[in-house]
């Protein structure tokens, strides 16, 4: 099993970091099983799992049913949890109770989005045992302030904003930085700058490692392509021929046979 230390070891080999998000048990069994180095409950659970149009929706309830049901069948995997929107904004003591409630459901670490205005709590969290991953250029729960879906970075100045905040991420305590939606130069600018492992996503091949939500590289979604995704499977049309296939012989009174009764 994959440790914190782990994280930097790999960046230090020059071994990348595999992840993907999860948010039930089924999927959690399957990826147990599977060599994926750690696993992301992210808040894109409100997204994919509830139908709501952004990350903004997940709860710290919602968060906390998800990742208890993750660590259930992921018993020998990583796990990191997002920390929902807000919970990083209202006071120490609130998000503390939330770290708490996360890794009482079974976290192995936390993530938290943003950098300046987050490099304290994350300081503190860090101090009171918890690891933390960090999470930099497009972050989903600000994406009302950065006016959609964009990627970031582009402009020098932008460019070296996000350098630092990955610097101080860094001196905050973060084993570990997710990098979304950036210039692929940009990716490998600020994994270079850095100590610890970046993670990347949308942001080119230079970063440590990757995550990619599970259902996107399943191809559970035929509507969703953006131009980082790439798809592994078409879980869309196999499920839905499995379940056309199903209608067909039930309409056709072919199931159950014989064999499949009891008695």
């Amino acid at each position: 099993m994959i440790t914190v230390q782990t994280f930097r070891k790999r960046k230090q080999q020059g071994r990348k970091i595999s992840m993907v998000t999860c948010y039930d048990f089924w999927s959690a069994k399957i990826l147990n099983q599977s060599e994926i180095d750690c696993i992301l409950v992210g808040d894109s659970v409100a997204t994919v799992m509830h139908g709501f149009d952004s990350t903004v929706h997940a709860t710290l309830d919602m968060m906390t049913m998800h990742v208890a049901a993750v660590a259930r069948g992921a018993t020998d995997k990583f796990i990191i949890a997002d920390m929902p929107f807000l919970t990083c904004s209202k006071g120490l003591e609130p998000a503390m109770n939330a770290v708490q409630a996360l890794m009482q459901a079974g976290a192995t670490a936390v993530k938290v989005e943003g950098a300046a205005h987050q490099a304290d709590l994350i300081a503190h969290i860090v101090e009171a045992g918890v690891p933390v991953m960090g999470h930099i250029g497009l972050t989903p729960q600000s994406i009302h302030n950065l006016g959609g879906h964009k990627v970031q970075g582009k402009s020098e100045g932008d460019a070296q904003r996000l350098i630092n905040d990955a610097r101080r991420l860094e001196q905050a305590g973060c084993f570990s930085i997710v990098l979304e939606c950036i210039p692929n130069k940009l990716g490998d600018c600020v994994s270079r700058a850095v100590e610890v492992p970046t993670i990347g996503i949308g942001a080119g091949p230079h970063t440590d490692g990757q995550v990619l939500v599970l259902h996107d590289l399943l191809g559970a979604n035929p509507d969703f392509s953006p131009k980082f995704l790439r798809r592994y499977a078409n879980v869309h049309q196999l499920v839905k021929g499995a379940i056309d296939g199903y209608h067909e012989d039930v309409t056709a009174r072919s199931f159950p046979a014989l064999e499949e009764t009891y008695g």
